[in-house]
């Protein structure tokens, strides 16, 4: 590996780019720190599959960064190229005009992210400008392309992005988030008319946008980054590397046929995973975590998988991706997940509700606070804040059957960043007949009040826990998450220890549990 060399033609040192805010979570500035691990990580792979070549000194490679912000992979792809060719263009000047006009293409996303990225890379916003160090263009733009493109309407969503029309149907003084580079059925084609050849690229590398405002439908956001991976790989590119959010890996709406495809695939040579955001990227922070993996089109097999677990590197191991429906993240949980599956139990979420159990969302205020005679007790949050309130029976539109039923309340969600040793649940509460809840609660159903203290003290074991940790990797806690945990009989309190003697756990299985899991201590 060669050293990164200064970008310093002309005295210019364009780095600003480790001190540049963040215009929104799902528009996240890649520190260089962390675009040079990726770099790194290209350039072994490089090395690994062409005899110990070195990427860098290589002047036929071509680089797309098609969703560029800071200009931040640009700009140290170039410094590793203008020192990797340095003795096979040992001018300076024909070094650097080669390599900028050749070698390094970007896509930006907003017009205000076109002028950094070409400030980073030209150290001038005008490509062929006086105070560009490129002396090979004849537009402002260079290699950094951005022109405003529309959302392709279908009634009130695009059909490309899914952006809702009541929001980004918007004037021109506006930025309308419609990325040229998933905006096409045709993205060789689209990249001709962009680049004006017809181009085919070796490396297509960058951190796309993670989300879109109210793409879900009312205040909620769709995650978009998915397409950006998926429209890379169409571009047939020896590599795609990039850094998109961690959920992917056991959740997200719409998420089912992408996780498949690139768990399954055995394309994946190397993914180096976050659990907790800001350990990645300092200041930023939401929940599920972070990673960038590097997809090889010519290998096929075992990942190399690197686990960072809070702010701990774990040792780096080869993992078979698509072993689960759903990839589970540290390989130490994997031994005791076999242990539970080949028992055959019926999972628990037999007997838990989904969201919304009684058609209630969790805003809903159709109650009162104080009782009249016949009511029932319904349970909800506000801002926080657990309470009861009152209602009649006949008003419940679904599951009637189980108003009548002990219910053990458990949270729809509960976050924590990434915090290990973690909690994962939220504290249950024990709900007694005839009782029924908001949407901020779903809940396991049983016949007496002495199964639902035995489900209780089940549900606060570490055991119980871990088991939700591998399919809850953001604060959602709905019904797939709890669908590896086994029933048990409900004729007794569950302890760590009858659960650790029952499915045959090894010191070290215990020990990892007991070192993830935190206690949760619960009243009865």
């Amino acid at each position: 590996m060669i050293e990164q060399a200064g970008f310093t033609l002309r005295g210019r040192n364009p780095d600003v780019l480790t001190c540049i805010a963040n215009l929104s979570n799902d528009e996240v500035f890649t520190p260089p720190e962390f675009a040079n691990r990726m770099l790194d990580t290209l350039a072994d792979a490089w090395a690994a599959s062409n005899n110990g070549a070195n990427i860098w000194a290589d002047k036929t490679v071509k680089f797309l960064d098609p969703f560029t912000k800071s200009g931040v992979f640009l700009r140290q792809i170039t410094t590793r190229l203008i020192a990797g060719l340095s003795e096979e263009i040992p001018d300076l000047q024909s070094r650097v005009d080669h390599v900028l006009t050749q070698q390094v293409f970007g896509i930006a996303i907003t017009r205000l992210t076109s002028l950094l990225a070409r400030r980073s890379l030209y150290c001038s916003k005008h490509a062929n400008g006086e105070h560009s160090v490129a002396a090979g263009f004849d537009t402002d733009s260079g290699n950094v392309w951005f022109e405003r493109i529309e959302h392709s309407w279908q009634d009130a969503k695009c059909e490309f992005c899914g952006a809702p029309r009541a929001l980004f149907d918007r004037g021109p003084e506006l930025e309308n988030h419609a990325y040229a580079f998933i905006h096409t059925h045709n993205i060789k084609a689209r990249l001709g008319e962009l680049f004006g050849a017809d181009m085919q690229f070796d490396v297509v590398i960058g951190n796309p946008p993670y989300q879109m405002t109210g793409g879900a439908g009312g205040s909620s956001d769709s995650s978009i980054y998915h397409l950006f991976v998926e429209q890379a790989l169409n571009l047939d590119a020896r590599f795609v590397s990039m850094v998109i959010p961690s959920r992917w890996l056991a959740g997200g709406r719409g998420m089912d046929d992408f996780r498949t495809k690139m768990l399954n695939g055995g394309h994946i040579r190397h993914l180096v995973d976050y659990t907790k955001m800001s350990t990645a990227f300092p200041g930023v922070d939401f929940e599920g975590g972070v990673q960038y993996f590097l997809y090889d089109q010519k290998y096929e097999g075992p990942c190399e998988y690197t686990l960072f677990q809070g702010e701990t590197q774990m040792p780096t191991v080869k993992r078979e991706l698509g072993a689960y429906d759903i990839f589970i993240r540290d390989h130490v949980a994997v031994g005791i997940l076999d242990k539970v599956i080949s028992r055959g139990e019926p999972s628990i979420s037999d007997i838990l509700t989904n969201r919304e159990p009684f058609k209630m969302e969790s805003n809903f205020r159709g109650f009162r606070k104080e009782p009249k005679a016949g009511d029932i007790s319904i349970y909800y949050t506000d801002k926080g804040t657990r309470s009861v309130g009152y209602m009649t029976r006949e008003s419940i539109e679904k599951n009637n059957h189980l108003i009548d039923s002990w219910k053990i309340l458990v949270p729809k969600a509960y976050g924590e960043r990434g915090a290990i040793p973690a909690m994962v649940l939220g504290k249950p509460i024990v709900a007694e007949p005839p009782s029924v809840c908001t949407g901020s609660y779903l809940f396991f159903f049983c016949g007496s009040e002495a199964e639902a203290k035995s489900i209780l003290s089940y549900y606060s074991t570490k055991f119980f826990r871990l088991l939700v940790s591998l399919r809850k990797i953001t604060q959602d806690a709905f019904r797939p998450m709890y669908s590896w945990v086994p029933q048990q009989s409900w004729d007794c309190e569950w302890t760590d220890g009858a659960l650790y003697e029952k499915y045959g756990l090894t010191e070290a299985e215990i020990e990892y549990i007991e070192t993830v899991i935190r206690p949760m201590e619960i009243g009865t």
